[in-house]
């Protein structure tokens, strides 16, 4: 047995033996004498041994070249372009390929673009080599050579539509149904051309969850047409990674169209009384209180806005700060609502406090069953933290709200507590509204409290003064 033949032996790169000659007499003469066939043979195995990876989300741009197997997820169409000078004009046709592990984009050029619209089907197993690149839409392969793998078989669903759950870094040409939870405005930035882009953010949710989903340029333009509770579909999206979640992008090429579907989301929640410092989470519940609005003058001389709310489901409450544009959202006390991607933070007098900011999600759920996030009234009570506002607790629920409600229209109806007009009150509790007027919570009822004074949320005091209306005109808090 030569050397050769013992290298190739210990060999688990799929290339035969002829190959495998010829690469190793190439590498001889590319060393100019300086390496025997032995040597040679162990350096063209160590680089075959590199090329050949365990899946696709092993390939990476930088590889000088990569084998795998994987199955045909989608065809796209054949495209031309000009190439420089006086040469024939290229073809290139983007076929989506996927394994367990993930999915990539095989890119198919010139003679071998006309041949994958021509032979390759949707489902079909391939055993592809290529050179990795960073391309347009995360890592791609440009094809070297292919050929079908008929005994391998590959466990990916091939549909013409995604869910939220079939989505994985890499994916491209992905459709996508979904309910609208959340948007952002549109923001404009100067690329390194000069010219002008559009970005804006939006997010959707399935009955398999939910994801980010990035919109350039034109298709930006189509988030002040959106609302939370519309249904839209997006066309030939693309995924990528932030921050180490995944996010759907949708460029040039693809869309997002308004579609009249039933879709069911059914948020996800953890228990209030389980939160602990440094998580992300989701947290849904009912609206205790609302702070107004306040802006901020941020380091950088630019302006913020924040506005403080209190969230309870039925192990406990919680403060929940909503930054930036999800200071607008327009939810009041007795609102059912669903917060993702909060982060739970070290809050005042070392309360706990959720940090709704530009990843967070704010969506306000429907009472009368007919739920836009939650897409149909078989969302149960529990699944969103709410039970215990569902038989016995909702009476006390409204009577919690009923101060911080009347002090948000500046009049309003008398709490449901025994109180006289013109009667001396001492009314101790919890600050869970430290706006004008201030609400306190002793645990049985709500008080809202005229006052100048000085307090903060979670804060327990005692205020002292006459009642009218409705409200403790406070001559003293302590």
């Amino acid at each position: 047995m030569s050397d050769i033949e013992g290298v190739y032996e210990d060999l688990e790169a799929d290339v035969s033996l002829e190959e495998f000659r010829e690469a190793v007499e190439a590498k001889v003469e590319q060393m100019g004498g300086l390496a025997d066939e032995e040597t040679a043979a162990m350096l063209v195995a160590h680089e075959l041994g590199e090329s050949e990876v365990g899946g696709v989300a092993d390939v990476e741009p930088g590889m000088e070249e990569a084998k795998f197997v994987a199955k045909v997820v989608s065809i796209g169409e054949v495209r031309t372009f000009e190439r420089d000078g006086d040469a024939e004009d290229g073809r290139v046709v983007n076929v989506e390929v996927a394994d367990e592990t993930g999915s990539i984009r095989a890119a198919f050029w010139d003679e071998h673009a006309e041949a994958a619209v021509e032979e390759l089907e949707e489902g079909q197993v391939l055993r592809i080599v290529g050179r990795p690149k960073e391309g347009f839409s995360g890592v791609e392969v440009s094809v070297d050579d292919v050929e079908p793998d008929d005994e391998t078989e590959i466990d990916v669903q091939v549909s013409d539509t995604h869910t939220v759950d079939d989505l994985s870094l890499g994916l491209s040409n992905v459709n996508l149904v979904g309910l609208v939870l959340d948007t952002d405005s549109m923001r404009t930035f100067d690329r390194d051309d000069g010219s002008e882009g559009k970005v804006a953010n939006l997010t959707l949710g399935d009955s398999t969850g939910r994801v980010r989903v990035t919109l350039w340029d034109e298709q930006a333009e189509r988030v002040d047409d959106l609302e939370a509770g519309d249904t839209v579909e997006v066309i030939d999206g693309y995924v990528r990674e932030r921050d180490g979640d995944l996010e759907l992008h949708v460029g040039n090429r693809g869309a997002l169209e308004d579609v009249d579907e039933d879709v069911e989301y059914v948020p996800e929640s953890t228990s209030i009384e389980t939160l602990e410092i440094g998580q992300t989470v989701d947290i849904a519940g009912v609206v205790r209180s609302a702070d107004p609005k306040r802006t901020f003058d941020r380091d950088d001389g630019s302006e913020g806005q924040v506005r403080n709310i209190r969230v309870q489901d039925a192990t406990g409450d919680i403060r929940v700060a909503l930054w930036g544009e999800k200071a607008d959202v327009d939810v009041g006390p007795g609102d059912e609502v669903a917060l993702a991607d909060v982060e739970i933070k070290d809050g005042w007098q070392d309360d706990l406090e959720a940090s709704a900011g530009w990843r967070s999600t704010v969506t306000i759920l429907d009472t009368d069953g007919s739920d836009t996030a939650a897409g149909d009234d078989d969302r149960s009570a529990e699944s969103t933290g709410l039970s215990a506002f569902a038989d016995d607790g909702s009476d006390e629920s409204e009577s919690q709200t009923t101060g911080a409600r009347s002090g948000e229209d500046g009049e309003g109806d008398e709490s449901e507590s025994d109180v006289t007009d013109g009667e001396e009150r001492e009314f101790t509790g919890v600050v869970v509204q430290a706006g004008d007027p201030v609400v306190l919570d002793d645990g049985e009822e709500t008080m809202s409290v005229e006052t100048d004074a000085d307090v903060g949320l979670g804060e327990e005091v005692t205020a002292r003064g006459v009642v009218r209306d409705g409200r403790l005109e406070a001559s003293d808090v302590f």
